[in-house]
């Protein structure tokens, strides 16, 4: 009874170590994340996973409450907050992106509460449910999944794997952030930029001309009949970047 004992805790210490990686990352990756997949869901998600998984590697038999236990548990937490962050910054991009393209068209005071994220301008929401489609139409939780799953051999449970360089590529590419937001929003801010330009042109001709009873609702309508001309283009602007995204997370796990 005993030996059947150590048995269960010793297999319960090695199904440990997978199950810490893949919950990680459920829980920052895109879609996963999201509160409408709450948290049972997460953990059988995990689960499911993990008892996949399980039987692929020899797992090491490390001790949890240990000091060497309490380090791997927080290697393989990172490693899995950092798969899902790199994708995340992809999402962060989008909401910059359409903050910018709201406050071009005048439309910053109109927001939506999103559950995730807070106060959203609705063009940013907008852009945050095209690439979540794209995200899943590109198959993209199945990628995730399987990068997760390729991990364990590229970075196997019980050797130091966190580096400085590591963190120093998540900052690097954190500035996508930013690069992202300007590439998406970029033709229809160009466009705002012009039409602003000439509704200025024109107060400046006819000074009597009320800007904002005029100006504003010449902004909002160029600006969506702009955007949705622009729609292809930022639609493959976003596809490029989670496939950035992707090769990001790639070469956290080693598997370039």
């Amino acid at each position: 009874m005993n030996l059947l004992a150590a048995d269960i805790v010793e297999r319960f210490y090695s199904f440990l170590w997978p199950m810490l990686r893949i919950s990680a990352l459920l829980t920052s990756a895109p879609i996963f994340s999201l509160r409408a997949l709450n948290l049972r869901v997460r953990i059988l998600l995990a689960l499911a996973i993990t008892w996949l998984v399980y039987p692929l590697h020899d797992w090491p038999k490390i001790d949890p409450v240990s000091a060497a236990g309490l380090v791997e548990i927080f290697n393989q937490l990172a490693i899995g907050l950092l798969m899902g962050m790199s994708l995340q910054v992809v999402t962060a991009a989008m909401l910059v992106g359409g903050q910018s393209v709201s406050n071009a068209m005048g439309l910053s005071m109109a927001s939506m509460i999103d559950p995730n994220l807070g106060n959203v301008p609705v063009i940013a929401q907008f852009l945050l449910i095209l690439a979540t489609l794209i995200f899943v139409g590109l198959g993209g939780h199945a990628m995730l999944l399987g990068l997760v799953i390729d991990s364990f051999t590229s970075m196997p449970i019980g050797q130091p794997l966190l580096s400085q360089a590591a963190w120093a590529q998540l900052v690097s590419w954190s500035s996508m952030i930013f690069l992202g937001a300007v590439l998406t929003a970029l033709p229809v801010m160009v466009t705002l930029l012009f039409v602003n330009v000439g509704m200025g042109m024109v107060t400046r001709a006819a000074p009597s001309l009320n800007i904002f009873s005029v100006g504003l609702p010449a902004m909002i309508v160029a600006g969506f009949i702009v955007l949705m001309l622009a729609l292809p283009s930022i639609g493959a602007r976003i596809q490029w970047l989670w496939l950035q995204g992707f090769l990001q997370v790639r070469a956290v796990v080693g598997l370039q």
